[in-house]
């Protein structure tokens, strides 16, 4: 059998996503189940993955195909493309397997030239509205298929309205147009070097090809790395025969969700302008109105429409985000796709769907990206400090959430100041595609143009960016780097703050506070709960972290780093004197000091842990880490020591080691200096003991860092084991602990069996396993990696996301050879991969029994673990 490229709408469904990319697989749900969507056919994803196999060139038997049902259509509709009468115009549209707003490229009025412009004219009895629709096709496919920038066109239209003193675009005659038009092609001449295309057919595969490019420019490519899209899956594109909103005032272009999407609430949301094209709405480039006004305006047309919303959202079985055109009155569906969302509206609009019997708990779980709770563990803004702050200015809010940073006006000096450790806000007229980057590194965006459905609402929304739009009251000013709002004028570098919840702008910068997580939130968690069977444990250090990772309902400590401990400034000199003692007797007389203090920092976090498992690494990092280097320092160290200067100086410098990672740290400090793990674990039973006859239960697990040898992990716990055991039977009680050790060495992976011998539990370090298994150091390698993810020698930066194929069969390995001799061993993770989703799921696959992460991940970590055990399921 033939391969088939192109499918008529008739002919597909909303299961063919991968073929048809979304837009067009719904297009073809859309025309099955009877609505009114413009005829049309879709040439598939395959199609274009053949064109960059075949060197970016349409193979012939392609265009035939495509040549074959340009024909359909045209009897289909008794129209002909860029005909002399009632001549056929087509939209060219991106539809990626995966919604990509405003990232891919798009061209209207298709089949437009000099003829068939005075054919539209003649045919529809609206001369204006003809040439309004060519010098769009104009702008539209000289930007995307010939690449001549936007703004020379946008420079002619406003000189234009300029010199005729007009407003609104749609003050322009049918003469200003003809006039705009001789100018249009004047710039395509001087830019191409010859005349605009008059060839339809020719035009409609420069178009073709322009959306295959598409598939590849740089803001398509950001978004995908952004949203771990696979770059090998190709854009279908999809020709529809034209509708047109800029027919008068009985016509009109809007956008609609189902509800909410940025809380979620049952309520149509949406907006609309009359007179107008689809990329009206969405470019920002006029501030449409809300969608309840089309009720008064065209009431057939706005009843219609909300039932068929009802219909989508009953059919896709969730929030839907639906484009529509009304013609002369007569609505014309044009697109729809499962709406991007908050976290809030996503949360929200699942729970709610659970309760109107719609899906279930499971489908409710899975709907959510754990990635996007983010948004919601983030602070906002402080009653008081709100009531203090002086509002400037107030537009629409586009994404909710709370924001404060220096304005700046390119996404470019985003980036920079973003670098340099700046908060920064975008400003900017309206934003673009080209704007991704900056709007990635940005605290939050404010612009002065656009609605709610603007490209810089809906990428904001889907990045849980705070976002406030359409700010009419601002005057800004790219070229000069200012805003002004009335007498007030706010320069590059100035703070400013935004409430994306309500459209605020606030003068400087206002204090936020931690969000309260309750009602269809905990309910959704509740769920999750149900279904995980991973445990998540937090990475907490000190008592209030712990209290905060309680909060989200962590399960336990799955790392608690006593050197963190070491720093705080009562205590770094008495850790200073231990390590810069010469004798035994010096270092005990040291660690004498610090007892008291560790002892008091675990008592806490047991107390606050009320029962769960506290997992507790003993001193980790080279010791040079502690000392000072600054010379002030060093002579305050040298009086409290009673030390020569230069002595202390020598020990210093003694102590610096090439090549800290690899060096004097770990368990290997236990083997040359066994006091210091010697009074941590007296501490940590002490601590214990305190809590434990204070009626509250405790369950110490010791961890030795950085074992690659089981004698190593013998020696050691033997020692501890000593301790602990002395001063539990001194006391005359009973407290439940294991001893066990950090797998971060390649070879303790390899000789697992022989460590499970002496180990009661393993917790994978995968920072140290990732860094040592690469031969990468976390600290440098940010200067190369970023390349090597652009470059895709990997697929992710393997700090970030767990490296499944390398660090991952090292896991494997290690869990494996432990379980021979020790089916019992406990199993936990505990690098910062430990809240990354996919890492989660590895970890659930792996049959881990905890993974363990910085306690505001904890709820990320809950959510991936249940959609971990649910997909098992299936």
């Amino acid at each position: 059998m033939e391969s088939k490229y192109v499918y008529n709408f008739d002919e597909g469904n909303k299961d063919m996503k991968s073929l048809l990319g979304g837009k067009g697989a719904n297009l073809a749900e859309m025309t099955n189940i009877g609505l009114p969507v413009p005829p049309g056919f879709t040439i598939t994803t395959k199609a274009c993955n053949d064109y960059y196999d075949n060197e970016e060139v349409i193979r012939e038997d392609i265009v035939k195909e495509i040549e074959s049902h340009l024909v359909d259509l045209e009897i289909k509709l008794n129209k002909k493309l860029g005909g002399n009468k009632n001549p056929l115009l087509l939209s060219v549209r991106s539809g990626a397997v995966f919604s990509m707003p405003g990232m891919m490229d798009t061209i209207l009025n298709l089949g437009l030239n000099d003829i068939s412009v005075v054919a539209l004219s003649e045919a529809t009895g609206n001369e204006r509205f003809a040439y309004d629709s060519y010098r769009r096709f104009i702008q539209m496919f000289s930007d995307v298929a010939m690449g001549i920038p936007k703004y020379k066109f946008e420079n002619a239209l406003d000189k234009i309205k300029e010199n005729k003193e007009y407003k609104f675009d749609t003050d322009l005659t049918s003469d200003d147009l003809k006039e705009l038009i001789k100018e249009y092609k004047k710039i395509y001449i001087k830019e191409i070097k010859q005349e605009f295309p008059q060839d339809p057919k020719e035009q409609l595969m420069l178009a073709i090809k322009a959306v295959f490019k598409s598939w590849n420019n740089p803001r398509a490519r950001i978004y995908r790395k952004l949203n771990d899209i696979p770059n090998n899956l190709g854009t279908a594109v999809n020709i529809q025969s034209m509708v047109f909103g800029n027919m008068g005032e009985t016509s009109g272009t809007g956008v609609a969700f189902t509800r909410n999407p940025s809380t979620g609430e049952n309520k149509l949301f949406g907006e609309f302008l009359l007179n107008a094209q689809g990329e009206d709405v969405v470019a920002g480039i006029r501030t449409p109105k809300d969608i309840s006004y089309l009720k008064d305006l065209m009431p057939n047309a706005f009843n219609q429409f909300v039932k068929i919303t009802s219909i989508l959202e009953n059919h896709y079985k969730d929030m839907q985000d639906i484009e529509f055109t009304i013609e002369n009155e007569k609505l014309y569906i044009l697109q729809t796709r499962n709406g991007k969302r908050t976290a809030k509206a996503a949360i929200n609009v699942a729970v709610d769907l659970v309760n109107e019997n719609i899906i279930d708990e499971k489908e409710a779980i899975m709907r959510i990206d754990p990635k996007q709770l983010d948004q919601l563990l983030h602070p906002s803004f402080e009653d008081a400090s709100l009531k203090e702050a002086k509002i400037i200015a107030k537009g629409l809010p586009a994404s909710p959430g709370a924001s404060s940073g220096k304005v700046y006006f390119n996404a470019q000096d985003v980036v920079e100041a973003a670098n340099r450790g700046e908060e920064a806000i975008l400003v900017r007229l309206e934003t673009s595609p080209e704007d991704i980057e900056g709007m990635v590194s940005a605290q939050g965006i404010l612009t002065a143009r656009g609605g709610m459905t603007s490209h810089a609402a809906v990428v904001a929304r889907g990045m849980g960016k705070c976002c406030v739009a359409g700010c009419p009251e601002i005057k800004v000013d790219e070229i000069n780097k200012e805003i002004k709002i009335e007498d007030l004028v706010i320069r590059e570098g100035e703070y400013i703050s935004l409430d994306g919840s309500t459209g605020h702008v606030y003068l400087g910068a206002v204090n936020k506070t931690e969000v309260s997580l309750t009602g269809n939130f905990e309910k959704l968690m509740d769920w999750a709960d149900k279904y995980k069977t991973l445990m998540i444990r937090t990475n907490a250090d000190n008592p209030k972290d712990a209290a905060t990772a309680i909060k989200f309902k962590a399960e336990g400590i799955g790392l608690c780093r006593t050197e963190h401990m070491f720093f705080e400034e009562d205590r770094i000199p008495a850790v200073r004197e231990m390590i810069l003692s010469k004798t035994l007797e010096q270092r005990l007389r040291a660690l004498e000091k610090l007892l008291p203090m560790q002892r008091k920092d675990f008592f806490e976090i047991f107390k606050v842990m009320d029962g769960r498992s506290v997992n507790i690494r003993l001193l980790d990092p080279p010791l040079h880490e502690f000392l000072p280097h600054d010379d002030e320092t060093i002579k305050e160290l040298s009086k409290i020591m009673d030390i020569d200067l230069n002595e202390i100086k020598r020990r210093i410098a003694n102590l610096e080691e090439f090549n800290p990672m690899l060096g004097h740290r770990g368990c290997r400090l236990a083997i040359t200096f066994p006091e210091i793990y010697n009074m941590q674990a007296k501490a940590i039973i002490q601590g214990a003991i305190e809590v434990a006859k204070q009626g509250v239960k405790v369950y110490p697990e010791i961890m030795i860092p950085l074992v690659g040898e089981a004698k190593e992990l013998k020696t050691i716990k033997d020692m501890v084991k000593e301790t602990i055991d002395n001063i539990i039977s001194e006391e005359d009680v009973t407290i439940d602990y294991t001893i066990g050790t950090m797998i971060e060495v390649p070879r303790a992976c390899l000789t697992a069996d022989e460590i499970a011998e002496e180990a009661d539990f393993f917790s994978f370090g995968t920072n140290d396993l990732t860094q040592m298994t690469f031969g990468y150091s976390r600290d440098d390698a940010g200067k190369f990696l970023g390349e090597y993810v652009n470059k895709e020698i990997l697929p992710k930066d393997p700090f970030e996301v767990l490296d499944q194929t390398g660090v991952g069969k090292l896991i494997d390995i290690a869990i494996k050879l432990g379980k021979l001799v020790n089916k019992d061993i406990k199993l936990g993770i505990c690098g910062e991969h430990g809240g990354e989703p996919s890492s989660v799921e590895f970890c659930y696959k792996m049959g881990l029994n905890y993974v363990s992460c910085s306690p505001f991940r904890v709820p990320i970590a809950r959510l991936a673990a249940a959609q971990a055990h649910i997909k098992s399921l299936v």
